[in-house]
């Protein structure tokens, strides 16, 4: 197995990227690990109050967009690796500002791989940059098959397009200038510390509160749920063990209706909050359904499983479990 002397990670205090942190910090003590992260609305350095004091653990606010300051945190702290994972990615927000995503997801890679690139050279081998993509970028699947590493590209909306355009750039630095590169996309994550914009984290909130729980279309749409300790665990392995120039897709193996992931949501907090069965059922407000709204989500994760040896080990049940007691706390 690989080792690094010092890691970049950007995003590292959004959800996904905190649990990273924190397990890098904690498995690699001889490794300098450097949080890089704009602090944007859905940043919460909050989630990693356990690793401030950690000698082996750096905080830097920074936007991926300032290219100067990456060049000089690249020859300040010898990054030898990237886990990139800093990015816009809530699709409702691309549909209204798809500028920013463009910004971001694309220009913000580019600035990583270019600073990357001059600071190691072309033909690198012992460095790795690892880009985290999404299944979005596969667009959407019908009521059967699924998404793997030889799926075209079909992106539906301004965030999965960005993405995909992101993955573009990652994999031509590979092939252009032998940037030693790897990849991942993802399904749907859970767990703690998720934003409260997103789906889950937005249905236990408010059923809390007892407010509407806005549900797209007829709730219809399926999507993989994978939970986030399992994927940090996947990013740890393929960072470590991935061939460069590789992709692996990686899924949860939990395929579910919207509106029966909610209905499960409802019994949980309604029986952990004593209220009676089937309270906050009412509280279901079907509304018109997002624009470009991609029906299926699902993966298809041998090939990681094959090569590297990695599966989820968190249940559906056990990870909605640890999920609702942390929101019912915080």
């Amino acid at each position: 197995m690989k080792s690094f002397k010092s890691l970049l990670i950007t995003g590292g205090a959004g959800f996904i990227g905190s649990h990273l942190v924190r397990r890098m910090v904690n498995h690699y003590p001889d490794t300098q690990i450097v949080n890089l992260d704009a602090l944007t609305y859905a940043s919460n350095l909050k989630l990693l109050d356990d690793c401030e004091k950690k000698p082996n653990y750096q905080f830097v606010k920074e936007d991926i967009n300032n290219f100067e300051r990456l060049k000089e945190l690249f020859v300040k702290y010898q990054f030898d690796a990237v886990v990139h994972l800093a990015a816009e990615s809530h699709v409702d927000n691309s549909i209204k500002n798809p500028f920013l995503f463009a910004q971001t997801n694309i220009q913000g890679t580019l600035n990583l791989l270019e600073a990357s690139r001059q600071y190691w050279g072309n033909n690198a081998q012992e460095q790795r940059f690892y880009h985290i993509s999404t299944d979005e970028v596969f667009g959407s699947l019908g009521t059967e098959g699924f998404f793997n590493e030889k799926t075209p590209y079909d992106p539906r909306s301004p965030y999965s397009a960005s993405k995909a355009s992101s993955d573009h750039l990652v994999r031509a630095y590979f092939h252009t200038y032998g940037l030693p590169v790897v990849l991942s996309n993802c399904s749907n994550n859970y767990g703690p510390g998720q934003h409260s914009e997103k789906l889950i984290p937005l249905m236990i909130k408010n059923i809390v509160a007892e407010k509407p729980l806005p549900v797209y279309g007829r709730g219809d749409n399926i999507r993989d749920w994978l939970y986030v300790e399992d994927h940090v665990e996947a990013i740890d392995l393929i960072l470590h063990e991935g061939k460069p120039g590789e992709t692996f897709a990686l899924g949860g193996n939990n395929e579910m209706k919207n509106i029966d992931l909610i209905h499960l949501l409802i019994e949980r907090v309604d029986e952990r909050l004593n209220r009676p069965k089937g309270t906050s059922l009412p509280l279901i407000k079907f509304i018109k359904d997002r624009l470009g709204h991609d029906f299926r989500y699902a993966i298809d994760a041998s090939k990681v499983k094959n090569e590297l040896g990695w599966k989820t080990t968190t249940s559906f049940d056990e990870g909605i479990v640890k999920t609702v007691a942390f929101y019912l706390k915080n």
